[in-house]
């Protein structure tokens, strides 16, 4: 099992040796933690990751390996089959079994009724339709379906979840990616504008040319260096249903840093709200207020959303509609407020453009901005440039 646990953080690319595997039987033979899942994790984790830029990635694998396999406190690993226990943890429902269960109705309704069932529920319940559990067709729990529930715990089947009672922690992209073709860059650069700010610091050559001839003696003339004068303020969607999109964005970040001098970029999760960040690894640690984006920089930026615009309606409509934590403001609200003070503001949707009219939430958005939704292909692109070379901000 450890071997296997091994060649999994190999693969993720975790750099890995046998003297480090060998630290950590020894740790183990010598009983240096309690024989709990908890402090294994922990262990492992101080012996294989010596970049925090790879938690992240640890994580996943520990998972992947070891989820279903270490047992309640106390004992020692039993080694099972990790598809024998998805088969017992899984259930799988036809469409006409989904077609019969019903949403509870509004987001207010299925709020309030998790907190009865919080207050009310004694013990674990499997494959029912009303209590927190696994396996049914209950709003609440994991491993079932319904269509407006809260998932607690488990990972997404249905992409159906209006909430989720879990911490996901997610990756940053890379820009230092190399691109397999370079029309991204030439799609983006229709938006570059060029203009001469700040010290005559360049020699004039055709002016110092003109001048010498007409006063008769060596008249040099200087003028500011050009510039890239395209001002960016880039948004991106990261984690959960982005996450099949993360090579095509990071091709279109790694162009776009680039391609504009001026580039701003931060994260979000679904829809805007009221904190962005940076660095996803402390999303929750190091938050930038959006009050203080739509603050300082000014209204001649340009504004780029990424992302596949797939959620929970309710997280674009309802205040605490988000599906990580209770927003006091909708999400239109602050996408509201960006449209407002950038006028110049487009969105790029990964996803293919024949999918959105099966998505609530994206027609959304769509309206909300106008209509500046484009694909994030080679034609989208080329459609979004020119929309915010023609807005005025």
């Amino acid at each position: 099992m450890l071997l296997n646990f091994v060649d999994e953080l190999r693969a993720a690319g975790i750099p890995t040796s046998l003297k480090e595997h060998l630290v950590l039987l020894e740790a183990l033979d010598k009983d240096v933690i309690e024989q709990t899942p908890e402090a294994f994790y922990y262990l492992s984790r101080a012996t294989f990751v010596k970049d925090e830029g790879l938690l992240d990635r640890f994580d996943q694998v520990f998972q992947k390996v070891f989820k279903g396999i270490l047992t309640d406190y106390g004992q020692q690993p039993v080694d099972i089959p990790e598809d024998w226990l998805k088969k017992l943890a899984e259930r799988y429902f036809s469409e006409e079994e989904m077609e019969k269960v019903k949403s509870l109705g509004s987001w207010d309704e299925i709020m309030e009724t998790l907190k009865k069932r919080l207050e009310e529920q004694q013990k674990r319940h499997q494959g029912g339709n009303k209590w927190i559990g696994t396996n049914g067709t209950s709003p609440f729990g994991h491993s079932g379906y319904n269509p407006e529930g809260i998932r607690i715990g488990g990972e997404g089947k249905h992409g159906r979840a209006i909430k989720v009672w879990e911490k996901r922690e997610f990756a940053n992209l890379d820009n230092s990616k190399e691109l397999g073709t370079r029309n991204i860059k030439v799609a983006l650069r229709r938006l570059r504008r060029f203009a001469r700010e700040g010290a005559a610091e360049e020699l004039d050559l055709d002016e110092t040319i003109r001048g010498t001839a007409k006063q008769g003696w060596l008249d040099v003339v200087m003028r500011p260096e050009r510039h890239n004068a395209v001002k960016v303020l880039l948004f991106l969607d990261v984690g959960g249903s982005m996450d099949p999109f993360i090579k095509m964005v990071e091709d279109l970040f790694s162009a776009a840093t680039a391609e504009f001098k001026n580039l701003e970029f931060f994260y979000f999760h679904n829809c805007l709200y009221e904190g962005v960040w940076k660095d996803n690894r402390r999303r929750w640690s190091q938050r930038t207020p959006t009050w203080d984006i739509l603050h300082k920089y000014g209204h001649d930026y340009k504004v780029i959303f990424v992302g596949d615009a797939a959620m929970s309606p309710y997280e674009v409509s309802h205040p605490g509609g988000s599906v990580e934590h209770m927003n006091d403001e909708a999400g239109a609200v602050w996408l509201q407020r960006v449209m407002q003070t950038y006028p110049a503001t487009v969105w790029l949707n990964p996803s293919p453009e024949r999918q959105w009219q099966y998505s609530g939430s994206t027609k959304m958005i769509r309206d909300l901005m106008g209509g500046a939704m484009y694909p994030l292909t080679l034609d989208g692109l080329e459609g979004a440039m020119k929309e915010l070379t023609r807005k005025k901000s």
